[in-house]
């Protein structure tokens, strides 16, 4: 049983909780790769999620290879697709809206931890016309390292103000789940769609199907 009043702040992962955004990630990343001679597909991304685009990047240049485009070029090219189709497509995934007014309204402190860019985190708030709604927001490019490892959600508990152990917070990927853990806080996890069902998101202190299944379980 979940009981909201256990927690001072309510951390939020980005892509795949806030927005549906592991599709459209899926097809920016195949149409750069393939434009490279690159013949990745959408189902060889789900290795990746959660991971810095940076460092996704890297992963597939060592496993695949290229020739002809530098890393940052690639890197480059992926996020400006991927801003042109979040500005295209963006809506905010169920419950989500919602969610927020809820903790709002109870006065929880809400913070978002993403290992997105900052110009995709810009695009997305803007998007679902929500950027006034969060006391802090950190994109895990400041951090020397992304998800998995814990800093970003330790950054955030730190600029909120709130011990580690005071956070909630809420994940869609398994890189997401072991950060939020690793953070020593209690970790929700809305399984993303698109994903192929991994076993190891049990893991997670908590499941819901969605965002609105959790509010229901915060509301009583």
């Amino acid at each position: 049983m979940i009981k909201l009043e256990d927690f001072e702040a309510v951390i939020f992962d980005m892509d795949g909780v806030l927005i549906d955004s592991e599709p459209l990630w899926k097809i920016a990343m195949e149409e750069v790769f393939h434009s490279i001679g690159c013949p990745l597909s959408r189902r060889d991304f789900q290795h990746t999620v959660g991971l810095r685009i940076d460092e996704v990047i890297r992963y597939w240049y060592a496993k695949v290879g290229w020739e002809n485009c530098s890393e940052s070029e690639v890197e480059q090219r992926i996020v400006k697709r991927m801003t042109d189709l979040i500005h295209q497509n963006g809506s905010p995934l169920i419950g989500v809206l919602d969610t927020i007014a809820f903790l709002k309204k109870r006065k929880v402190k809400i913070g978002l931890a993403t290992s997105s860019y900052s110009v995709l985190i810009k695009a997305v708030l803007e998007t679902l016309e929500i950027e006034h709604e969060f006391d802090f927001v950190r994109s895990a490019e400041d951090e020397v390292f992304g998800k998995p490892h814990p800093a970003v959600y330790l950054t955030v508990a730190d600029r909120l103000n709130v011990s580690p152990l005071k956070c909630l917070v809420i994940e869609d990927s398994l890189n997401g789940i072991i950060s939020g853990k690793a953070a020593r806080m209690k970790v929700v996890c809305i399984p993303e769609k698109t994903h192929t069902p991994e076993p190891k998101l049990r893991v997670a202190d908590f499941t819901f199907n969605t965002m609105t299944d959790f509010l229901r379980a915060i509301e009583q």
